[in-house]
């Protein structure tokens, strides 16, 4: 008879290396950050995410209902947009080139779990969205995923692999759906 297996979680430690910063930052982002709702506060959303490491352009515009983990580890170029709700659990860093919009209610998630191991250890990959891309309303971003420039998601797309560049994606897990043609 075979061996039943089990997963035993009693011995799983992640290492937290920026513990202190990492609840400073919840801190800030509860009583300043998500306080700061009329869009002419953006630029000191900005200020408080650079303030804590972050990399964004002046000309970026971050919502104040985002959720952004490690604010260390993101980077956003001009005219780029973290639409309501957006969701950036970034134990990895995140790059999002310019003109990129990531629309309501999506979710790019750097980590995720060793599930061949008993322990479960924390795994994680850079996400890397190139220019003029659009992840539309709701999608799922997993970790080590690279969108390439001027690629659309479509809204509730899961993607775990590379999206190639000029292309239009969607469904669960993404899918090649066209080529993306832009009209003068």
């Amino acid at each position: 008879m075979e061996e039943i297996k089990h997963v035993d979680l009693s011995h799983y430690n992640e290492v937290k290396p920026h513990h202190k910063k990492q609840l400073l930052w919840r801190l800030v982002n509860m009583t300043l950050f998500r306080c700061l709702a009329l869009p002419c506060f953006n630029l000191l959303r900005i200020w408080l995410l650079r303030l804590f490491g972050a990399r964004v352009s002046c000309t970026a515009d971050i919502y104040p209902s985002c959720k952004i983990w490690a604010p260390w580890n993101l980077q956003v170029g001009d005219h780029s947009c973290l639409a309501p709700r957006v969701e950036i659990y970034n134990k990895d860093v995140v790059t999002i080139a310019d003109n990129v919009v990531i629309s309501q209610g999506s979710q790019l998630f750097t980590a995720s779990h060793d599930i061949s191991q008993s322990t479960n250890p924390l795994i994680t990959a850079p996400i890397r969205i190139e220019h003029s891309v659009w992840v539309a309303a709701g999608c799922f971003i997993g970790k080590g995923v690279t969108i390439g420039e001027g690629a659309v998601v479509g809204a509730r797309a899961c993607v775990f692999r590379d999206v190639e560049a000029w292309t239009v994606v969607g469904g669960n897990p993404a899918r090649f759906i066209k080529k993306r043609v832009l009209n003068s």
